[in-house]
């Protein structure tokens, strides 16, 4: 399950650049992150299973997202999955 969803916010992301942003952002990170993929990582055991689960969402990101950021901050979507990461 948790590789059908993987692929779909893949997709997803993919059309930054081609639809706007926050269309991009609210439909790949609010809903697809926020209420399906980190569920599942939340029901992940803690372990090398996990890191690699949140690797791979890491990776999907587009890096123009972060270019402008402070460091030590995140997007607004991102704060439940940072929260995760940090556990």
């Amino acid at each position: 399950f948790f590789l059908l969803l993987l692929q779909l916010f893949s997709n997803v992301l993919l059309w930054d650049g081609i639809v706007q942003e926050d269309a991009v952002r609210d439909l790949g990170l609010s809903k697809l992150l926020n209420r399906y993929l980190l569920l599942n990582l939340l029901n992940t055991p803690p372990g090398p299973d996990n890191i690699e689960k949140c690797s791979k969402v890491v990776a999907c990101f587009p890096e123009r997202w972060f270019r402008d950021l402070e460091s030590g901050s995140t997007l607004p979507e991102l704060l439940n999955f940072c929260q995760h990461l940090l556990q």
